[in-house]
């Protein structure tokens, strides 16, 4: 497994939990992830006149200049990639599929469930959704889904969820078990759209800070940034930390609509640019809820494209501190072909820069491994030291250094503390996750734990009963290795808990106590 940081592997592992809701992907969606549509390509007889095609398109419409001879009698797949790791070719079924979800086929119930033990369990309800409506709780066991049992059966995780998924408006019959309840129930719910809130935690960590976690640029992230601000605010905020870790992007609108909350007006954002597309710009328009006030932006290796559009703009401007380490690097726009037998083609048209004119995207030339860690690795040798605050003008001079991504103000490093091969089985077949949701969820309420979070920690009784959980679970514990990594399990464990109990905001701010990043920002925003 790869090491990673405390904030990191939680992540990883809540993925393990699907979340179920109603969510609008459209045509909308894709188009300001920097997707444009064309009209289908005329049908094609053969491949080697699809290539011919595809050959045809490039030369037209890619980001760069591109040596065609050098294209000629490769396949498909070789060809494009010879272009860039986002330049792609759908075939039809794939192609089909990524229409559907765009076109919103898809809505949902609003849960959120767990496969423990061959069974789907309910770890959270959205509010006023659908499953929530109709009276399906934390705790609930879904047995069967219409006539389907699915209950004691290992089903693929994917059947599991397509069987709950499909148009809004449709009906879904689930068979339910309460818990503690030996009778089951049947509850008809019918799937609609269901309004999830992209900013998982909004609070004061002192008198004057406030945190805000945004998870991902949904259509309503800036307005729902703006009615957290706002309440912020009332309550005494002065500055503010906006934890953009993890964040893979979304809209692009989102993004700049965010900008536009923090920075003046008439600042630009970010411009797209490419061989065959001319320079659009982005500007803010001013009347932002934080123009003024302390700003601190934490970023790590998965903060990717409207992430980094942001906090580049942040940086570039001077408007707040970047914290944390250099983001993934995701800076170029596509635009797709379709063909007329369904397939299609994915092509980079042109490339998101930073008011300065950094280019976002990383070198995909000299490889994706090698430039992730460059950087890292110079701090880490000495070469930059990890308190070195760069000014907007510094960080222009230096955007060749950064190759790509946005390069934080602040390094913070990774902390690896107790990862090692015991805990990378327990993180592989989830056995965290299996003994929190199996055993450990019962035994506290979410009231104990809100009361109890500056304290709280994994009793004795708690983690002898771990130990047991992982022998019956046929892992051989290795005891040198389970002393280095007790305090990073029993930590991971008290988290997830939270998780469950509490939701993201709680999980966060039990997160937050001890976050080094988080400690970094409330230090430079001192």
């Amino acid at each position: 497994m790869k090491r990673n940081t405390h904030f990191n592997v939680l992540i990883a592992l809540t993925y393990s939990a699907t979340l179920i809701v109603g969510m609008f992907l459209g045509y909308k969606f894709l188009k300001d992830q920097g997707y444009q549509f064309q009209k289908p390509v005329a049908f094609v007889n053969n491949n080697t006149e699809k290539v011919d095609e595809i050959i045809h398109i490039i030369n037209k419409n890619y980001v760069d200049e591109v040596n065609a001879d050098s294209l000629n009698h490769l396949p498909i797949d070789s060809l494009l990639h010879q272009l860039d790791p986002h330049s792609m070719y759908l075939p039809a079924d794939e192609a089909s599929e990524q229409t559907e979800a765009l076109e919103g086929n898809f809505e949902g119930i609003g849960v959120e469930y767990y496969i423990l033990n061959d069974t789907l369990l309910v770890t959270n309800v959205v509010k006023d959704g659908p499953a929530f409506n109709a009276g399906i709780k934390q705790g609930d066991k879904i047995l069967k889904i219409d006539t389907v049992t699915v209950s004691g059966k290992a089903l693929p995780r994917e059947q599991m969820v397509g069987r709950i998924r499909g148009k809004k408006g449709t009906a879904v019959k689930l068979t339910i078990l309460h818990p503690r309840d030996t009778q089951q129930m049947v509850f008809f719910v019918n799937r609609s759209r269901v309004k999830v809130s992209s900013i998982d935690a909004a609070y004061l960590l002192n008198s004057e800070t406030a945190y805000v976690r945004i998870s991902k640029f949904g259509a309503d992230t800036d307005k729902d940034f703006i009615e957290a601000i706002r309440s912020l605010k009332s309550k005494g905020m002065k500055k503010l930390i906006l934890d953009l870790r993890d964040n893979g992007g979304g809209y692009l609108s989102a993004a700049t609509g965010l900008a536009n909350q923090i920075l003046q007006e008439n600042k630009l954002i970010v411009y797209t640019e490419g061989k065959h597309e001319p320079r659009t710009d982005y500007t803010t328009s001013g009347g932002g809820e934080f123009e003024q006030g302390k700003l601190a932006v934490l970023i790590n290796e998965n903060s990717a494209s409207a992430s980094e559009i942001l906090a580049g703009a942040v940086q570039d401007w001077g408007r707040g501190v970047i914290i944390g380490r250099r983001s993934f690097g995701k800076g170029l726009v596509q635009e797709q072909f379709p063909f007329g037998d369904g397939s299609a083609l994915n092509l980079t048209i042109a490339r998101y820069y930073t008011p300065s004119g950094r280019s976002i995207q990383k070198s995909y030339k000299k490889g994706y491994r090698a430039y992730k860690n460059e950087i890292d690795d110079r701090f880490n040798d000495g070469e930059l030291t990890t308190d070195n605050t760069y000014s907007a003008k510094d960080t222009v001079k230096s955007k060749n250094l950064a190759r790509g991504g946005i390069q934080p103000d602040i390094y913070v490093k990774l902390d690896t503390t107790g990862y090692n091969r015991f805990y990378s089985k327990l993180i592989s077949k989830k056995i965290l996750f299996d003994f929190v949701y199996d055993i450990l969820a019962k035994r506290y309420n979410a009231s104990y734990l809100d009361q109890n979070m500056s304290t709280f920690s994994i009793s004795d009784v708690d983690y002898k009963d771990l130990l047991k959980y992982i022998q019956n679970r046929d892992v051989v514990i290795d005891q040198k290795q389970l002393s280095a990594s007790k305090s990073l399990i029993c930590n991971e464990i008290k988290l997830l808990l939270y998780k469950y109990h509490l939701g993201d905001a709680g999980y966060y701010k039990a997160l937050n106590l001890s976050d080094p990043m988080v400690k970094q920002a409330v230090a430079s925003l001192q």
